[in-house]
């Protein structure tokens, strides 16, 4: 238990950050899971689009220190060769 009024402050403003980082961070595997599932479908068009999306969202967390600024880069790169792969099969 916090012992300063600063202390329960700081606890407050860590569990905010924490809900709130916790539900990007899910937001992003979902997109990753949907992305997935339209590839496997083999829409190109919709895969592209829903890429796309997905990247922004995943340079969104990086930029505001959710996840660490290469694991958004090497998931975008390995979700874009899948979406590359997609169109190449189609």
């Amino acid at each position: 238990m916090a012992n300063t009024k600063s202390a329960e402050k700081s606890a407050r403003q860590s569990e905010k950050r924490h809900a709130r980082n916790t539900a990007v961070i899910t937001a992003i595997k979902s997109r990753q899971k949907k992305l997935r599932a339209v590839i496997s479908s083999g829409d190109a068009a919709a895969a592209k689009a829903e890429f796309d999306g997905l990247s922004s969202a995943l340079d969104k967390a990086a930029k505001r220190g959710i996840i660490h600024r290469n694991v958004a880069n090497r998931r975008k790169g390995r979700l874009n060769k899948a979406v590359i792969a997609a169109k190449a099969a189609k």
